[in-house]
This record gives structure tokens, sequence and C-alpha cells, in this order.
């Protein structure tokens, strides 16, 4: 029996792409963990090899952190899904799924100009494919939807690109300091945003 195709304006159940979602994200922060590589002495000093790429994991892990914790909350307030938001949420996941890569490559060469820069191109698109998915929401509910309310005007994320843009640049001329941005973004984002909570929330 042939399988019918799905139609993009199809609605269907938020669970299983959460599910896929939550699957995926695991995976990444799997394979960021598998990267990582025991020191071959057994004192401190052995260590000391080791620090860019523990730093490098660790901004990898909030980043994924953060997006895991978002894409939850935001989930919160959506009661369906189509083809199109399937497909900004797959987008989403691409650029996640690259982090392993460049978290490996940025604290394997000390972070060097040209990874460092790769790094903020990934985190970039990353921003950008989320601020698409969450257009795809808000297209399918509308703009006085309680999701639209909880989203507001989303200066986090608007802020967070721009910072991005200028960090790859500065990666060329002093890696450190886009190292740097990256942190400041996570922790701005580390500090709890309570919209869709509040949106959700019995009054």
């Amino acid at each position: 029996m042939p399988v019918e195709s799905l139609d993009p304006g199809d609605e269907m159940s938020k669970t299983r792409m959460e599910a896929f979602s939550d699957g995926v994200m695991a995976i990444i922060i799997t394979i960021m963990v598998l990267e990582l590589r025991p020191p071959q002495g057994v004192d401190l000093s052995s260590l000391k090899p080791l620090v860019p790429r523990l730093a490098s994991y660790t901004v990898s892990f909030v980043f994924l952190g953060i997006y895991w914790s978002n894409h939850h909350h935001l989930l919160q307030a959506v009661e369906k899904v189509n083809g199109a938001i399937l497909w900004a949420n797959l987008h989403l996941l691409f650029w996640l799924s690259l982090t392993p890569l460049v978290t490996a490559w940025m604290g394997g060469n000390g972070f060097a100009g040209l990874p460092v820069a790769l790094y903020g191109v990934v985190l970039f698109f990353s921003a950008v494919a989320y601020f698409i998915l969450v257009r795809a929401l808000l297209a399918r509910h509308g703009r006085n939807s309680m999701l639209a309310r909880a989203i507001g005007n989303d200066f986090k994320g608007k802020i967070s690109v721009v910072f991005y843009l200028a960090a790859i640049p500065a990666a060329f001329w002093q890696p450190w300091i886009a190292y740097g941005v990256y942190v400041l973004v996570a922790v701005m984002w580390l500090v709890p945003d309570r919209r869709i909570e509040k949106a959700l929330s019995p009054r």
C-alpha cells in the first residue's frame, strides 16, 4: 500500500517533534563528551593540555542546554505543528548538530582564529534557525495567540545575532575577545526568562 505524502498544511501533534528534538540534542551532547580524552599523566600538570578542550566543551554544553530549555518552554505554548514547522525545527537541529565539530576544532587548536570564527558561524546560524522556527510557529498560531504574547519582541534573540556577527570577524584579530562575546551571550541567556511561564500561568 503506498504511503500518502504529507501535505505541509496538515496539522499534527507536537509530541513527536519534541521527543525527536530531545533525542537529537542528547546525542549531540554525547558526541561532544566522547571527544574528550583523559590525560596521559596522573598529576595536576597533565590536565593543563585539556584546559582549552574543557573550556570549549563547557560553553558548548551551556549553549545546548539553553537551546534545549528554550525549545522546551517554546513548545509548551504550541498547540499543533505543520510541515513548515517540522522543517524549521529540522533546520535548527542541523546547525546544532554541527556543534561537536566546531567545539572539538576550537578546543583542539588552542582557540586559533579560524576555528573560533567558525564556531561563531555555527552559533549565528543556530540563532537564525531558532528565529525562523519561532516565526513559523507564529504564522501557525497567529499574532494574537498566547505564543505571540509570550515571545514579545524577543530582544535577547535579536541582540544575540548582533553579538555573533561582531564576534566572527573579531576572532581573526583576537580570538579570546570573540570567545568572551560567546560567553557573554551564554550568561545573558542563563538569566531566567519567564515570559512563556507567565503567559501559561492561570490568571
